[in-house]
C-alpha cells in the first residue's frame, strides 16, 4: 500500500507540473497566433486523444510517462518533424514571427512552472505558517556523526559561518549549505572559543550520501519508563534530565550510548536533574549495553520562530521562498558538473522522486515536494542542451544579437545532438536507482 501511495503521488505531481509547463508555451503560442498542432501529457501512443473541429489542436493523453509536449507548427523539437519546414514559413508558424515572441514562446514552459512554485509555497505559508529552528537558536550546537566527527566538527560546536561568506539561516539546512557552496572553510564557536576549520574537499563526496551530520544537540530527558524495563522500579520519573553516567558527563544522547558501552551488565551511580534538583539514581544496563528506558530530546530550552501570513506577505514569502530555491538549485545543479563532488552518482529517475514522498499521504508534505519539483523542472529547461528549452532560448538569443538565424538543418542536429545527452542522462539516472536498489 506504501509503494501505491507513493507511486500516485508521483504521478500526480508530475503530471500536473508537464501540464502546467506546457500550457505556458501553449499560452504564449497562441498570444502569438501561433498554430499548436498537439498537446500532450505524456508520450504517444496516445491512450486517449480528441481534437474538435473547431480547433487545430489535437489532446490526448500518452502511454509512455516520461513528461509531455506542445506541438507547435514550424518549431524544430523532440518530434524531429522535418516535413513541416520543407515550405515556405505560414503566418500561423513559430518560424514565421519575431525573435523576441519565439523567445516568449520558448520561456513560456520555464516562466509557468516559476509560477506556480509561488502560488504553491504561498498556499503552503497562508495554511500551515512556518516553524522552523534559527541557527542562531541552537544553542547547544551540533551533534556530530563520524562523517562530520571525521571532517574536524566535534559535539557542542556552533557552526557560524561557511567559506566565510556564507550564514546559515536555518539549523535545519547545515548539511545542504555545506554541499550546495562546496564549503572549505567553517567557523565554530567550540567551549566560547571561535576556531576556523579547514575542510578537506575529499569528503564532498561523502556529504551527499550521509545524512544526519548536524544533529540537534538537546539536553536528554526520560519519555517513558517501560512495564517491562529493568530500571522500572528505579525511581525515576519522566522528564528526568540526564546530567551524568558513572564518570561520563552525559549532556547527549551519543554521550549516553558512549558510556553505556563500559557498563555492560553492571549498576551505575547516574545524576539527573529534575526541575531544580539534581537527584543521583542507580541505574541497571543489561548485557547489551542497554537501559530499557524510553528516551527524547528535550527541546523546551529552544526558541522556535513561528510565523503565519495573510496574503500579501505569504505571496511576499511565497516569491522569496521560489527565488531561494532557485538559486539553491543552481547550486546543487553546479556539483553534478564538478568532478571532485561525484554528485553525478546522485542523478536519479522517476524512482528517486519517489523516494521521497512520504508512505502516508500528507498534503503539506506533497504540495512542498511538488513546488520543490516545479522549481527544479523550471531550472533543468533552462539548461541550455539542444533538446531543451534552454538550448532552443540561446539560440533565439543569438539570433537576437547578432540578427543571424541559425539554419532549420543546424536546427535539427542540434536537436538531435541534445536528444542523445538528454537520453545519455536518463540512462545514468535510471542506472544510479537500480544500483542502489540492489545494494
Amino acid at each position: 500500500m506504501d509503494i501505491i501511495i507513493r507511486i500516485i503521488q508521483v504521478i500526480l505531481a508530475l503530471s500536473l507540473l508537464v501540464v502546467i509547463h506546457e500550457f505556458g508555451h501553449f499560452l504564449f503560442a497562441k498570444l502569438f497566433k501561433i498554430r499548436v498542432e498537439k498537446f500532450y501529457l505524456f508520450f504517444p501512443p496516445a491512450i486517449v486523444k480528441y481534437k474538435s473541429k473547431h480547433s487545430d489542436t489535437e489532446w490526448g493523453i500518452g502511454c509512455i510517462p516520461l513528461g509531455g509536449f506542445c506541438k507547435i507548427s514550424g518549431m524544430v523539437d523532440e518530434s524531429l518533424d522535418k516535413e513541416g519546414i520543407n515550405h515556405a514559413p505560414k503566418p500561423w508558424e513559430f518560424r514565421s514571427k519575431p525573435a523576441w515572441q519565439r523567445l516568449l514562446v520558448l520561456f513560456g514552459g520555464v516562466l509557468f512552472n516559476f509560477i506556480l512554485a509561488i502560488i504553491l509555497y504561498t498556499a503552503i505559508l497562508q495554511t500551515w505558517g512556518t516553524e522552523v529552528l534559527p541557527n542562531e537558536n541552537a544553542i547547544y550546537g551540533i551533534e556530530t556523526n563520524d562523517l562530520s566527527y571525521e571532517m574536524g566538527f566535534r559535539d557542542g560546536d556552533k557552526i557560524i559561518s561557511f567559506n566565510d561568506n556564507i550564514y546559515p539561516k536555518n539549523f535545519s539546512d547545515l548539511q545542504l549549505d555545506l554541499i550546495r557552496n562546496q564549503a572549505t572553510k567553517a567557523t565554530v564557536i567550540r567551549n566560547n572559543d571561535t576556531i576556523n576549520l579547514n575542510l578537506d574537499p575529499v569528503y564532498l563526496p561523502a556529504c551527499l550520501n550521509n545524512a544526519g551530520m548536524f544533529m540537534l544537540s538537546a539536553p536528554i530527558i526520560v519519555a517513558e519508563i517501560p512495564d517491562t524495563s529493568i530500571n522500572v522500579n528505579s525511581g525515576l520519573l519522566a522528564n528526568d534530565r540526564f546530567v551524568q553516567l558513572g564518570t561520563y558527563s552525559t549532556p547527549r544522547f551519543r554521550a549516553i550510548q558512549k558510556a553505556l558501552n563500559h557498563y555492560k551488565s553492571e549498576t551505575i551511580s547516574t545524576i539527573f536533574l529534575r526541575q531544580q534538583d539534581s537527584i543521583s539514581i542507580n541505574l541497571k544496563v543489561n548485557a547489551d549495553s542497554k537501559i530499557e528506558l524510553v528516551l527524547q530530546s528535550d527541546i523546551k530550552d529552544f526558541v522556535i520562530d513561528k510565523e503565519s501570513y495573510g496574503l500579501f506577505d505569504g505571496l511576499a514569502a511565497g516569491a522569496n521562498r521560489t527565488w531561494e530555491q532557485i538559486s539553491n538549485y543552481i547550486k546543487e545543479l553546479g556539483l553534478i558538473f564538478s568532478p571532485q563532488t561525484k554528485a553525478y552518482k546522485s542523478v536519479g529517475s522517476f524512482i528517486a522522486i519517489g523516494s521521497i514522498f512520504p508512505k502516508a499521504w500528507d498534503w503539506r508534505i506533497f504540495w512542498n515536494i511538488t513546488a520543490m519539483l516545479s522549481v527544479m523542472l523550471g531550472v533543468l529547461n533552462l539548461v541550455p542542451i539542444p533538446g531543451l528549452d534552454g538550448g532552443h532560448i540561446i539560440f533565439t538569443l543569438y539570433e537576437m544579437i547578432t540578427r543571424r538565424k541559425p539554419s532549420d538543418k543546424f536546427l535539427i542536429v542540434a536537436q538531435i545532438i541534445g536528444m542523445i545527452l538528454l537520453f545519455a542522462l536518463i540512462f545514468l539516472a535510471f542506472g544510479n536507482d537500480i544500483g542502489r536498489l540492489i545494494n
